[in-house]
């Protein structure tokens, strides 16, 4: 089953015999203090080298978040999906708690974004799945209900189907719903990646649906996240994880490496390309610091 995400010009493919995509997580203020303060000081320079940073490091769809507290996010995304979408042409996916946000983001948003997100409450049932229906987007759904996040993967694919039957029923097909089976940090529950990593295995194998993942969570509260986060990340695309929100800078020659162990990289000339390119964008942007006044 094949997820496909378009901008004005170009198409993102995402399946279990695809590589894995990136969707860059940067354009998002939470715990991001200078995109916070560039978004309320109308800094959209700060805005465009994030963009281009992702892209350049491996992102083929984007996150937008503009959730800034006191800030009029209705009328900001339009202004930097716009933004966005002028300087680049990968897809986006578009990141609020707000229908209205929702709503007003995907009214400019070119070809088909990604939602993120719904779950299984019903408020947001009823209110997200209308407005994903009616632009003709796709949607990632995340696997809690008006209970919470369920402890047992069992209960966690149960919610995937109610989302999934809930949106196939309003109209939007089954490949356009993306599960996100969540992910709890170990440092509180030793078991919870573990949790994830079967709920992953039981949707793939009862819908065939595409599974995105916010792998850093598994890692928080813990010392040397980035061994964990990438550790992660790895079994879970072995599991049949097919795309994550993540940070296409340190996580990009993980994914690289995984797709290339999984048989998705005819001989290595993607992990190839990402190592030439790689050594070059940490060079010039190592010639950038330090060319910048101290």
């Amino acid at each position: 089953m094949h997820t496909i995400l378009k901008s004005a010009t170009r198409e993102v493919k995402i399946g279990i015999d695809r590589p894995f995509v990136i969707i860059g997580e940067k354009i998002n203020p939470t715990g991001h203090k200078k995109l916070a303060a560039a978004l309320q000081q109308e800094d959209f320079e700060y805005v465009r080298n994030l963009v281009e940073r992702q892209i350049s490091w491996g992102a083929e769809v984007l996150d937008v978040n503009v959730g800034v507290p006191g800030l009029d996010e209705v009328s900001m995304i339009p202004r930097i999906v716009e933004l966005i979408s002028s300087i680049s042409d990968v897809p986006l996916c578009l990141d609020s708690g707000n229908p209205d946000v929702l709503a007003a983001g995907l009214a400019v948003a070119p070809g088909k974004p990604l939602v993120n997100s719904v779950s299984g409450e019903e408020k947001r049932l009823n209110t997200v799945l209308p407005i994903v229906k009616d632009r003709g987007a796709a949607v990632i759904g995340l696997t809690m209900d008006d209970n919470g996040i369920p402890a047992t993967a069992e209960d966690r694919m149960a919610v995937a189907e109610k989302i999934l039957n809930r949106a196939v029923q309003m109209g939007i097909p089954a490949e356009d719903v993306i599960i996100d089976p969540l992910v709890l940090t170990v440092g509180s529950d030793s078991k919870a990646a573990w949790v994830t990593l079967q709920t992953i295995v039981l949707i793939r194998k009862e819908f065939g649906l595409n599974i995105n993942l916010g792998a850093s969570n598994v890692s928080f509260g813990l010392p040397d996240r980035m061994s964990i986060n990438q550790a992660f990340l790895s079994m879970a695309m072995q599991m049949g994880a097919t795309c994550s929100i993540t940070d296409p800078v340190k996580m990009g020659a993980t994914v690289k490496s995984t797709d290339l162990l999984l048989a998705r990289d005819d001989n290595s000339l993607r992990y190839l390309k990402y190592f030439r390119a790689s050594e070059k964008l940490r060079a010039r942007e190592a010639e950038l610091a330090a060319s910048k006044p101290s």
